[in-house]
């Protein structure tokens, strides 16, 4: 007779659980980035975009062609 501790079993049955917390999930922004509860975020009330806020420069580079430089 073989015994096998329940959790050996069911982890043969139904794989690892996933140990991660992950945060909820939130939409999708401008580039398809996710956006997760809690994430800063800019929206354009031009064009209803949302951007997350890390990536605002780049936004404001390719929709409206806004030029960062540093002052001389």
């Amino acid at each position: 007779m073989h015994l096998e501790h329940p959790m050996i079993t069911q982890i043969e049955r139904t794989g690892y659980p996933n140990m991660v917390a992950q945060s909820e999930h939130a939409g999708i922004d401008y580039f398809g980035n996710e956006i997760l509860i809690g994430a800063e975020i800019v929206t354009d009330d031009n064009t209803g975009e949302v951007v997350l806020k890390e990536d605002l420069e780049k936004y404001l580079e390719e929709e409206y062609g806004f030029k960062f430089t540093t002052a001389e």
